[in-house]
Formats: C-alpha cells, sequence, structure tokens
C-alpha cells in the first residue's frame, strides 16, 4: 500500500511538472456572495442594484424572486436554462425578513496579470493539489504557450491592460468552448459578449501552437513583471516578507527574495527540459527526505550587461529553484542537501544530458554559499575572462604608478612625415632663404651677421627701415 501511494504522489509531480493550464478564479456569477456589498445573494424582499455606468456580464444559474432590479445601461444577464426572475408577491420568506437595497460590487480591480486571481489546473480543469512544484511569480499568469480556462457557465470581468499590445496564448476556453484556433478567437472577440468581459489596452489572440523548442520556452511575462508585483504585493500587504536567512536570493521572475537555494544551468541543443523535470521528479523529488521541499524549473532570460551597468543583451538558461516550506523561509539541511545531489549529478552525467556547466546558490538562515561545476568548455571560457581581467588590472596599475610619477616611460621619438621629405643630401645654404617674386625684380638683401645687425640697427632714434615694392624711393628725391 506504500509503494502505492508512493507511485501516485511521482504520478501527480509529474502532471503537475507537464500541466500548463492556467484557470481564472473569480467571477462575476449572480449567486456568487462575494459578487455583492452585503455579502450574500439578495433575496425576495431585496432591491437590487447595479450601477448604470458599469459594462458588465452576470451570468445567472437559477430562478430569483426580487422586489426590484435595476439594470445597468451597457451590460447582459446570462440566463442559464431555468434560470428566471420573478417579481416577489409579498409572501413571507424564510430568511429574508427585512428588505434592503443590495448592491453588486465592483469587480474592475480584476486584473490578468495578478498572480493570486490564477490556479493551475489539469487538462480537464480539476483543481491541482498544492504540491511540490510551483512557479515562479511571472509564471503562475499565463504564459505565451499556455491554455487559458474561464469555468464553464460563469461571467467574469478582467482587466487586460498590458505593456504589450498582444498578449499571445496556445488557447481559451470559455462557456465550455475552446478556441485554439486564431480564426475562431477573432470571430468570439467581435461578440456582443466580449467587450462586455475583456477591458484594457492588451488583446488577447491565440495561437493554438505549443513550445516548438525542447529545451523549453520562456513565459514572456517579463514586460509586465512590475504589473504582476505590483498586484501581488497589494495582496499581501504591500511590502515582501523579510526573509529569516542572511543574504537572500532573488531567483529570476520572482517577485520576493527568499531563503532556498537556485541552480543555474547553461544548456546545449541536446538539452530537454520535459525529460529532465523528469529525472528530477523520480530521482530525487519523490525521495521520502526531501518531502517538505517544493521546486520550480523553468527557462528564463538573464540580463547581460557591459561593465554591470550598460544593457547588451539577454541569454537563456535552465532555472531550478527549491524552498523548503516545513521550516517557513529558512532552508533545510533537505534543501541544501537536494541542492548538491543535483550538482553531482550534473558532474557526473551533464554531457549526456546536455547540460554545459551549472552554478548553485544556497542560502539558509546562518550562511550564504556558492558553488559552481563545468565542463571544459566552461572552464576554457572563465580562464579566458580570468586573463582578461588580470590584463586589464595590470594596465591599470602601470597607469596608475605613472600618473603619481613612481614609474617613468622611456621617451619614444616617432619619425615626421616633414623630415622624412627633407633631401639629407643637399642641405640648404643659409644664403638661400629668399624667393623670387615676379612683381618686384630687387635683389635681396645680403645676409649679414649679428654683430653688423646690431650696428645697422643702432640709430639713435631706433627706427626700423625696410623696402616697400611698390614704393620708388627715387621719386622723393627733389
Amino acid at each position: 500500500m506504500k509503494c502505492l501511494f508512493l507511485l501516485l504522489g511521482v504520478l501527480q509531480l509529474l502532471a503537475a511538472a507537464t500541466a500548463m493550464y492556467k484557470q481564472w478564479i473569480p467571477n462575476t456569477n449572480f449567486e456568487t456572495a462575494s459578487n455583492w456589498d452585503k455579502g450574500r445573494v439578495p433575496c425576495a424582499s431585496d432591491v437590487v442594484h447595479f450601477e448604470k455606468n458599469k459594462v458588465i456580464s452576470v451570468f445567472v444559474r437559477s430562478p430569483h424572486a426580487l422586489t426590484d432590479m435595476y439594470l445597468p445601461l451597457n451590460g447582459e444577464l446570462v440566463l442559464a436554462s431555468g434560470a428566471e426572475f420573478i417579481a416577489f408577491d409579498g409572501s413571507w420568506d424564510p430568511g429574508c425578513d427585512s428588505g434592503t437595497t443590495v448592491r453588486f460590487a465592483d469587480a474592475e480591480h480584476h486584473a490578468w496579470f495578478d498572480p493570486t486571481l490564477w490556479q493551475a489546473v489539469f487538462p480537464g480543469g480539476e483543481l491541482e493539489p498544492s504540491g511540490r512544484i510551483f512557479f515562479v511569480d511571472e509564471e503562475r499568469v499565463p504564459c505565451r504557450y499556455d491554455d487559458v480556462i474561464f469555468q464553464p457557465e460563469t461571467s467574469f470581468w478582467v482587466n487586460v491592460n498590458s505593456s504589450r499590445r498582444v498578449i499571445h496564448l496556445r488557447s481559451i476556453s470559455l462557456m465550455g468552448q475552446e478556441f485554439s484556433r486564431p480564426e475562431a478567437w477573432a470571430g468570439y472577440l467581435q461578440s456582443p459578449s466580449a467587450p462586455l468581459q475583456f477591458h484594457g489596452n492588451g488583446t488577447l489572440q491565440v495561437t493554438g501552437t505549443s513550445c516548438p523548442d525542447k529545451s523549453g520556452c520562456a513565459c514572456g511575462n517579463a514586460p509586465d513583471s512590475h504589473r504582476i508585483c505590483t498586484a501581488l504585493l497589494e495582496a499581501s500587504g504591500s511590502q515582501c516578507p523579510v526573509p529569516a536567512c542572511q543574504n537572500p536570493l532573488q531567483p529570476l521572475g520572482h517577485c520576493c527574495r527568499v531563503c532556498g537555494a537556485t541552480i543555474s544551468l547553461d544548456f546545449t541543443p541536446d538539452f530537454d527540459l520535459r525529460k529532465y523535470q523528469d529525472r528530477l521528479v523520480q530521482a530525487l523529488l519523490s525521495q521520502p527526505k526531501y518531502a517538505s521541499v517544493r521546486m520550480a524549473i523553468s527557462k528564463v532570460h538573464k540580463a547581460q550587461t557591459f561593465l554591470g551597468v550598460i544593457p547588451r543583451s539577454s541569454t537563456p538558461l535552465i532555472q531550478i529553484v527549491l524552498i523548503d516550506d516545513e521550516v517557513g523561509a529558512q532552508t533545510s539541511t533537505a534543501v541544501e542537501q537536494m541542492a548538491a545531489d543535483i550538482m553531482e549529478d550534473i558532474t557526473q552525467h551533464g554531457e549526456a544530458l546536455g547540460i554545459s556547466s551549472g552554478k548553485m546558490e544556497v542560502a539558509t538562515s546562518n550562511s550564504f554559499s556558492r558553488q559552481a561545476g563545468s565542463h571544459a568548455l566552461s572552464r576554457i571560457i572563465v580562464g579566458m575572462v580570468l586573463g582578461l581581467l588580470f590584463g586589464l588590472l595590470l594596465l591599470g596599475g602601470i597607469f596608475f604608478l605613472y600618473r603619481k610619477g613612481k614609474l617613468r616611460l622611456p621617451a619614444l621619438r616617432l619619425p615626421r612625415p616633414w623630415d622624412r621629405a627633407e633631401d639629407p643630401a643637399s642641405p640648404a645654404t643659409a644664403s638661400d632663404k629668399g624667393f623670387d617674386n615676379p612683381m618686384f625684380d630687387v635683389e635681396p638683401p645680403s645676409v649679414v651677421t649679428g654683430e653688423e645687425m646690431l650696428q645697422e640697427v643702432a640709430p639713435k632714434d631706433h627706427q626700423v627701415f625696410y623696402l616697400n615694392p611698390l614704393y620708388d624711393a627715387s621719386e622723393t628725391d627733389t
């Protein structure tokens, strides 16, 4: 019997690992008590009041007797088979002694990018047990290749404001009908009900295609991560809980820091994410000693920067997040041991699994540690990076000493173009200092020595005389 329970547990883990169905939780049904300001469904002696300016769709499952009802100017009541509204005849109604005005609550705070409004389900729509596989916050909202389910016989109101113009999905199921072809979904968006259900600047679009890469596909919700985290923090008190460990970790795609372990894997084209998930679940996560450990695994994109400041590009990697619910925010030895087991498995079988390198970070209540396991290629890359850093440090040290005056570099005299243009065989004579002027045919003055020059420039009036080619001195003799 114990083996049977263990097998069932493993099958549940595998199903959870492969399921990509996200179901919308809230609804705008008439019979849902939380949709009314009084916290109960209106009874016969009540007056039902819908705000006249609200654009909303309301599904009605059963017949209701009411005293009066005020409807919105732009909305719809979707009546199931047998549902109806009848006027209250004044007879006694148990549990409805005093009539009052009951108002339909505001549903405009229901946002698509609120992780608390989604839940993972099996393909048939059955709710997954809160098990050992979980999603980072960005992946709790439907991803690009996920199937979205709105429960049958429910109405809803959802705000699809997004940083993207189009939100891609694999399929959407609502009112018991599945839309997996783009043209079929485009037709539904033209129906009168769609504008009453989907609001905001984003547009949902189904593609009908699954992830084409066996190494997995990134979720695609990173552009709206601020919306996801804002909605999540509003639901939990507007701030992240304080982790109980030193140096908590920040998984990619997660809003708050956590105590636990993260493992980042660089992979080759041979890596298969689905098979690797199954391997971890069967070989490690299903072991009794790891009963309190929860795991998230997915492909993410890590931003690359130049000098740690300038954004450059992003690199895909496989991220594994391990946390331990049994000890709250702290990390037990089970998490550390499972992370170490994963790294050991990568060291032994990484090449066959399509994993080129792995990096582990563990944050516990008392310690913080990192460990990396890599193969020859990654070691060569690390060596090149370290060599480059050493070279830069050496050049920086030389430049620093030179600026401080503690290091003198030999002066280098570079040949100049005009030096090479001179003819060393025929140096210019000292007397060759004039040039021919076609407008003034006068012999250039003879070169005199320095002493003669001083004697000529010594008149008492210290006047300076020079020849003017446009002026003939003979004309001034009178």
